[in-house]
Formats: C-alpha cells, structure tokens, sequence
C-alpha cells in the first residue's frame, strides 16, 4: 500500500459532549459517533490552551503554548518552528491548508506565515472576513474568493475538490472551520437555516448549563445546530473519499482547538480549564486506527502532530513535546502518562493538571506580556469521579489537603519539564467552612435527581 493520506479535520469551540458517543441523546452526530467506534475513539482528548491562537499553535507544532512563544492570540507563529505541513513536505508529501488559521495576526496571510502549506485557501481571522452564508477565503495569490454555500459546505467543496485533484499524490490536508465557534459580530451561533428549530424541538443542556445557564439557554439551538451541519460535512468528505477509491488509505482525524462553556465560567466562552472549555471530541480512522475502539488514554493537543506524523510512517522531530498515540491504540498496556497539563494566559495566568479522577488549578493576575508568572494562588479542585461537570468545588476543604499536596507536586514537575526548569510559588487555599459544601452538594445531588435526561511524572 502506498504512503496514506493524511486529513485533519478540524472544528472550532467543540463541547465533546455535543457527540453521541459521549451521552448526548439528540443524534446530531451520527457520523462522528460511526466512524468514532469503527475506528479509534480518543474518549479523554483535552485542549492544552483553551485559546484559539496557542491551541492552533500547539496542534501544528505537538509543543506548548510557552515553548511556540504563541501564549495568546495574536501572537504570530515563530518561522523557525517545525510544523506538520514542514514535515510532510520534507517527506514529498502534497500540503494544504483551508479555512481559519489564527496564527498570522493580519489578513491576507503572507506566504511565509502559513506554517509551511503549500496550497492555500484561508484567512488568518475567518471570523472577521467571512460569515455563515458569506464564506470568503484568500487563495495561494492573497485575493479573496467567495465560495457559494453554508460556510461549512463551502468549506466542505473546497476540500472535496482538492482531494479529486490529487488522487495519486500522497497529501496533508487540514480543514479549519470556524463552527460551532460565534460570529464575532453578532456574538450569536448562526446555523443553516431551519437548523435551530429542529434542535430547539428536541433540545438537551448538559447539566454545567442547567445549572449554570450563561448564554446557552438562546445559543444552544443554534450551536447544535452548526454541528449537526458540521455533522453532515464529514460524512459527506467521508463519502466522497469511498467514492474515489481514496479511503482505505486516508488516515482522518477529526478534533476541535477547544470547547465552549457558554459564558458559565467566565465573561465569554473559553478562557478556562474546566471541562467545559478543554475537553473535545476526537477520533481518528484509517490506517492504524481502524477496529482501535476506546482508547481512555489521556490525549492532548500537543500528541496531534506526533500522531499523526508517526501513523504515516515518517519520524517524528524530537523537539516535539508530545507523544505519539499509535502505541497506546495498538496495546492498551503500553506506557502514558497519567495526566495531562493545561496552560491559561488570557483573563488570568494560570495552570491545572487534569489526572482521571482529579483536576487541580491555580492562578494569578493576566499580564499581556507574560507567559508565566512567579506566583499562583490555588483555585479550585474537582473530583471527576463523582463531579464530571464539576459543580462542587473541594479547594480549601480540610480533608483534601493531602491530595492538593500530591497534584500541587505533580502541577511543579509539569510547570519545570514544559517551561525549563522555571519554579513558581503555588500558595495553598485557606481553609473553608466544610459545611459550604455538604450545602452544595446536597443542593446538585437534589436538582440533577428531578432531571431525567441526566500517576506518573510529565516526561516521554
């Protein structure tokens, strides 16, 4: 068999649980959830900068948001990195590049900041210069094409095309859509039309929303219903690929840059660790990942490009941070890390290491020029067992102190291995009244019961 394909297919502002396969019960996913269990379902795949530009970073280059220097947006991606397209390229690979890129600050994007694309049909701030029946793109010459279409489909088409145009060359593809995300101008989540109306006749809230509620009770409908046609846009790729013959050898990835908590957590929609705003569905089919079934593995954005640079058989550099997942889905025993590591630096500056059961956060005061800081104060600890929505926070509570004291050690040994050698001061939470969350608990466990709808060091 000839080297595969290799397709990334690539949402914006994703909640893991708008899939199927992840409890939502409005079947607005079939195709993902399909193809998430014929092939290879990453159940715990998390963003590690819940921020367009650095995650965007982190997914070309499998390194963290203060080892690319893109620790915000708009920040552009340093010219020296070693990116997917790079590599790919290097090994005689067709690369192509369509939809939001985020990584350029300004609008064409010149050739030299594409990350090393080859072929070009995009906009560094899609948000900006296109919108839901307005899709518009810059080509490889930086003069703007409107494509016909839903922005979704139009993006769709254009990608359907390229694959037809190189059915004999192995390629990179990486398809970027702006949705589910908002329309910045609106700050509304505008699907096709019609599309919000179906959903609202069968409409679920996961339960962080209803109990929290933020903006998802007016923009649910209509962010179900962007990926519901996202949905649609995949399989029909998907089909088109069987068509021509292309898609035994095609290895796809499907993943987002990161979720939406719907304005719960903070004054707009990411910008945070909880689940809510890092936590995304992905899974990859094709060669090496099909019959995979549910990897629980804890998948980072950073292990993006390892994986898929390793499935096609080429090397993957060293100065990658990530890891490979190839080894896990071919033998659950084999070795992974036992959480994972997540970096904020927008609104505040803050770091939280997620383990299967813990999640533990500490931040500071945002400072725009600044990666890191010196000093972190502890913010909030979730038991995901019993609090996968996490609604109770346990920081400060007396009884969880020795637990704080190992995920704090843990947090220090990611902080010193990602930031070299760097030793930040994480001060402990002062102790709380116990009976604050007998009350809160009490209160979650009384209100989700009336709803029926209801380790190891960082290192290689």
């Amino acid at each position: 068999m000839s080297r595969p394909n290799v397709i990334v297919f690539f949402t914006d502002q994703q909640r893991h649980d708008t899939t199927g396969v992840h409890g939502n019960p409005m079947d607005i996913t079939p195709n993902f959830d399909r193809l998430a269990q014929a092939g290879t379902h990453l159940f715990n795949s998390f963003t590690c900068q819940p921020l367009c530009g650095p995650a965007r970073a982190a997914v070309q280059t499998g390194m963290y948001s203060t080892q690319t220097g893109v620790f915000r947006n708009e920040i552009c991606l340093p010219d020296n990195l070693d990116t997917l397209a790079k590599i790919f390229g290097r090994n005689n690979y067709k690369t192509a590049y369509i939809g939001k890129w985020h990584l350029a600050g300004v609008d064409p994007v010149p050739k030299a900041k594409r990350g090393g694309y080859q072929e070009w049909l995009a906009a560094n701030h899609l948000e900006f210069v296109s919108d839901a029946y307005d899709a518009v793109l810059f080509d490889d010459d930086n003069k703007p094409q409107k494509l016909p279409g839903y922005r979704v489909d139009a993006l769709t088409d254009a990608a359907i095309r390229f694959c037809d145009r190189h059915q004999k060359d192995p390629f990179l593809l990486f398809v970027s859509f702006l949705e589910p995300h908002h329309q910045n101008n609106t700050d509304n989540y505008p699907p096709p039309d019609g599309y919000a109306e179906k959903m609202a006749a069968k409409l679920w809230t996961p339960p962080d929303l209803v109990a929290l509620q933020g903006t998802s009770s007016w923009h649910l409908g209509g962010y179900y219903g962007m990926v519901k046609r996202l949905d649609e846009a995949f399989g029909r790729l998907v089909d088109a690929l069987k068509s021509m013959g292309m898609l035994d050898n095609t290895i796809i990835m499907f993943t987002s840059d990161h979720a939406c908590h719907f304005k719960t957590r903070n004054a707009e929609y990411k910008r945070s660790c909880h689940e809510s705003a890092v936590r995304v569905p992905t899974m990859i089919t094709g060669p090496g990942f099909m019959g995979g079934g549910q990897v629980r593995a804890l998948f980072s954005t950073v292990d993006i490009a390892p994986t898929l640079i390793d499935a096609a058989g080429l090397e993957v550099p060293k100065a990658m941070t990530g890891c490979s997942i190839l080894p896990v889905v071919r033998d659950a025993r084999a070795h992974w890390r036992q959480d994972v590591f997540f970096q904020i630096s927008e609104t505040e500056t803050g770091r939280a290491l997620r383990s299967h059961k813990w999640k533990y956060g500490v931040t500071s005061d945002y400072d725009s020029d600044a990666p890191r800081s010196e000093i972190y104060q502890e913010c909030y600890l979730y038991d995901l067992e019993a609090d996968p929505y996490e609604m109770v926070n346990l920081i400060g509570m007396s009884a969880f102190r020795g637990v704080c004291d190992d995920l704090k050690a843990r947090l220090l040994a990611w902080i010193a291995w990602v930031e070299e050698g760097h030793q930040p001061e994480i001060v402990n939470s002062a102790l709380r009244d116990q009976r604050q969350y007998r009350l809160k608990a009490t209160d979650l466990a009384r209100h989700f019961a009336s709803d029926s709808t209801l380790g190891m060091h960082p290192g290689k």
